[in-house]
């Protein structure tokens, strides 16, 4: 019997909402106005949302007072903090293009971004971790001709927008939320490329408001919701999944630290009885691998959501068990998808939950193609994963060439990601198309390999990377990440764990132990520079730990 295509979409009861950020944001403060909305634990802050609102307008009604206008750009390049998400709605009210900048940039990219997106006004704050920002802006300014405001998070300048939005009329400022269109571009997104500059994925209203509301909605939340949000908010984990999840259900987001933090996080759950938590799953195995995590009393926990890379099924068994997540979702989708586009359902067994990343979200459609030829494979047949539905970018900003490379006619987003759509209409993701190493001729998905080697109990974490060989073309790296109790796990074990579970080709040939891994800032593992490790041990002799 034939299989049926690799196509799904996902249904649900509530329709597409066709308003602004700023008109939701409103309509969701006059009704939970006297509930907690935002709370900052590092920085001492909480807010209603009634307070949050009057924070909002003051700010808005202050850019606007200082020229921007609608479709101007704002740049925010600060870590987690409560000025960030007053700063996201502000934007939002005012319809200015948000362009989110990445806490770790140095000073080229800084300069790279303000330029090409033509920002007017950059919130920053003045420094994070060992970062001058204060000095990086001021390198750069002379470079950045369109770049006319530079507000420091904190400064006299800061508080003084806020005092001229006080004194102006709200009036103003529903003046200005009227013209504007759900349609609008509201927010810039620079994706993280392996290679070039980055490019800003481009976002609206429509975009991003459904796609916050659609994954709180399959997380089940309500107003009684608290998301402990430790993922950053530069990312679309963090604003678009965080915080508009959680606004558009009246519920409060808490934000435990300016950046990760394993402790912080477990404490904030603890101590803001949170229902819900988010992380990456190298994140969750830093929090589980805490000696308190035992210790703190964290049954308040309901759900929450992990994304970013597939979950070993040992990890997933621990977050139900020791954290009480009996609900917890996986997503999967990518920022130019605003950007979940599947997630698993409360209901779904742990199989579901480790083996795939879900089913099509409302609204989203979902199609697995051969590369080659752009046509839809047979149900259960790997390929290419596109997407299609309202969540898809408006473009990469000012870049048409590279939007019609990911973006066909049709409006399907071609992910890059390989996977197969099982009949169920479930996805399984098998790893990036141009991730593959290819060893002797053979076809390989590191995916496979990480997720069998999570099953080692004394395997915290595990990385697989290619390194060039004569012979093969490629050869496998491991590199693992030890659980802490274990003291002499060799590579000879690594291997032999491998023998008779994994094809011959598949058994890494070199494995490398790391205390940690170079992560991005939005908690994924970098790949590229892990490669790059192992091809410098191939030269200098391959140490078997760094």
């Amino acid at each position: 019997m034939t299989r049926l295509p690799s196509y799904t979409s996902g249904g649900y009861g509530a329709p597409l909402a066709g308003d602004t950020i700023g008109y939701r944001f409103d309509t969701i403060v006059s009704r939970f106005g006297h509930r907690e909305a935002l709370v900052d634990v590092a920085g001492g802050v909480r807010l209603t949302y009634a307070a949050l609102s009057a924070q909002v307008d003051a700010l808005a009604l202050g850019l606007l007072d200082a020229g921007i206008a609608t479709g101007d750009r704002i740049g925010i390049w600060a870590p987690n903090c409560a000025e960030w998400t007053v700063t996201q709605f502000a934007a939002a009210k005012i319809g200015a293009i948000l362009v989110n900048i990445n806490p770790l940039y140095r000073e080229h990219e800084l300069e790279y971004v303000l330029n090409q997106a033509g920002v007017r006004l950059l919130v920053a704050a003045r420094r994070y971790k060992t970062s001058d920002y204060t000095a990086m802006i001021d390198l750069v300014l002379p470079r950045c001709p369109a770049l006319e405001h530079v507000v420091l998070i904190g400064s006299a300048r800061w508080h003084d927008l806020f005092a001229a939005g006080q004194r102006s009329e709200l009036d103003i400022l529903r003046g200005v939320q009227a013209t504007l269109s759900a349609d609008d571009p509201i927010n810039i997104q620079f994706t993280s490329g392996t290679t070039g500059f980055p490019k800003g994925a481009t976002l609206s209203h429509h975009n991003i408001l459904n796609n916050g509301f659609f994954v709180g909605e399959l997380c089940g939340y309500t107003e009684a919701d608290r998301v402990c949000v430790p993922v950053p908010l530069f990312h679309c984990f963090g604003m678009v999944m965080g915080t508009l999840a959680a606004m558009t259900h009246g519920a409060a987001v808490v934000l435990p630290a300016p950046s990760f933090d394993a402790g912080a996080t477990l404490h904030a759950v603890a101590d803001e009885r949170c229902t819900s938590l988010y992380g990456v799953p190298t994140m969750f195995i830093d929090i589980l691998d805490r000696t308190d995590v035992d210790e703190l009393d964290v049954r308040s926990l309901r759900t929450g959501i992990m994304s970013g890379s597939p979950c070993p099924v040992e990890v997933m068994k621990q977050v139900i068990d020791k954290l009480g997540m009996a609900e917890v979702t996986i997503c999967y989708g990518m920022t130019e998808t605003s950007p979940v586009a599947t997630q698993t359902r409360a209901q779904d067994g742990m199989d579901r939950r480790v083996s795939t990343v879900g089913a099509a979200g409302p609204h989203v459609e979902i199609k697995v193609v051969d590369p080659a030829t752009g046509r839809t494979v047979a149900r259960g047949t790997p390929g290419e994963v596109c997407i299609r539905g309202y969540s898809v970018m408006l473009g990469y900003w000012e870049m048409p060439e590279k939007t019609a490379q990911a973006v066909d006619p049709a409006r399907w987003m071609h992910t890059g990601d390989q996977g197969v759509l099982d009949d169920d209409g479930y996805l399984r993701i098998t790893g990036r198309i141009k991730d593959m190493i290819v060893r002797g001729g053979e076809n390989i998905y590191p995916a496979e390999i990480e997720q069998y080697l999570h099953t080692h109990p004394d395997i915290a974490d595990a990385q697989v990377v290619g390194v060039p060989d004569e012979r093969y073309g490629e050869e496998l790296v491991a590199w693992i990440r030890p659980a802490e109790h274990a003291d002499e796990l060799t590579p000879d074990e690594v291997r032999e764990f491998c023998r008779g579970q994994l094809a011959a080709f598949k058994v890494p040939r070199y494995v490398r132990f790391t205390g940690e891994f170079p992560m991005t800032a939005s908690g994924k593992v970098r790949k590229v520079e892990l490669a790059e490790w192992a091809r410098e041990d191939l030269v200098v002799g391959l140490p078997t730990s760094r």
